[in-house]
């Protein structure tokens, strides 16, 4: 068996909270590292990436128990790191290894201990840094997912909902690959990120049917609404069939809509995601990366929903870490 890289790896720094109901609730701390058990590894976590889902379950007891959450709990899903130590069970992973994925309630500590067999738990290529590969599981699966159940065509004109937001910001990428016209709502702001995805903008609000019908007289075949159902409604006006309509946040889509999240991802769907990273298909954007000392900050960031792409946090001692722009 492979030697540890560290020695040292009994205590970590990590986001936790005791209660649900309010973020300001999350706190960082240290907490004592056990030893692993039969068939685990620990991951020195050099990113993690920050979803509304992860403020979400804090504030939202039963979300949290439709993950199976309990407090007191850590924070966060999304991490890129490497193998520091292994169960000497373990096959899978050697010490060394790159590795990137989802830890629900967990991710945001500079270690965390997982089975290796997890199921969010992937190979980091050699070409995604682990700033790119630390923001992806959620964002990339659930735009996976959205651009699958749309089953786009090259030619097809596409609206999407909050294209400039971490999911949409993928999606939108992915659509433009596969040959279709995509025509992004967001803010005035977001029209320049939204046009250098590869899409044309339009502003949301009130107001998004006219504006939609404004720019292109092109029939709509289908759309993605990434917050709420306002991209849905207008959609169906346009004349778009409910069927090919799909939302990821609605509480209570239209008739015909079809609910999609990560869950829903194809198995290898991250596998095909970087390898369009690689080959330079897709771009993961990074709004803003954060130390872990300002972790609030990062929080309140991707709370007000105004991020162009993705927030990151980074660990002690990684490189990459800079201010919300």
């Amino acid at each position: 068996m492979s030697s540890p890289l560290f020695t040292d790896v009994n205590v970590a720094s990590a986001v936790t909270h005791d209660r649900f109901g309010d973020v300001g609730t999350l706190r960082l701390c240290e907490r004592p590292e056990p030893p692993l058990a039969k068939g685990q590894v620990r991951i020195t976590v050099h990113v993690a990436g920050l979803n509304p889902v992860d403020w979400q379950i804090v504030e939202s007891e039963s979300l949290a128990a439709a993950f199976g959450i309990t407090v007191p709990s850590g924070f966060g899903n999304d991490f890129a790191g490497v193998i520091v130590e292994r169960h000497p069970t373990v096959t899978r992973w050697r010490v060394g290894d790159r590795v990137f994925g989802g830890a629900r309630g967990a991710a945001v500590a500079t270690s965390l201990i997982l089975n290796e067999h997890h199921g969010s738990l992937h190979r980091t290529p050699d070409r995604i840094d682990d700033l790119t590969a630390g923001v992806l599981d959620i964002a990339g699966r659930t735009a996976s997912a959205v651009a699958d159940a749309l089953e786009i065509h090259s030619g097809d004109t596409v609206l999407v909902g909050a294209a400039a937001g971490g999911v949409g910001s993928i999606l939108t990428q992915l659509l433009v690959h596969a040959g279709a016209t995509v025509i992004g709502t967001g803010s005035v702001s977001s029209f320049e990120f939204i046009r250098s995805l590869g899409a044309e903008s339009v502003e949301h609000g009130h107001d998004l049917e006219r504006h939609v019908r404004s720019i292109t007289s092109r029939p709509i075949v289908a759309a993605a609404d990434l917050y709420g159902t306002e991209t849905a409604l207008t959609a169906v006006s346009l004349g778009v069939k409910p069927d090919q309509i799909v939302t990821i946040e609605a509480e209570h889509p239209p008739t015909g809509v079809h609910a999609v999240n990560g869950s829903d991802a194809h198995p290898h769907a991250l596998e095909r995601l970087t390898d369009l990273i690689i080959a330079g298909h897709v771009r993961v954007p990074i709004a803003a990366a954060y130390q872990l000392d300002h972790f609030a900050e990062a929080v309140a960031f991707q709370r007000g929903r105004h991020a162009h792409g993705k927030v990151a946090i980074t660990m002690p001692g990684c490189e990459g870490s800079r201010s919300a722009s």
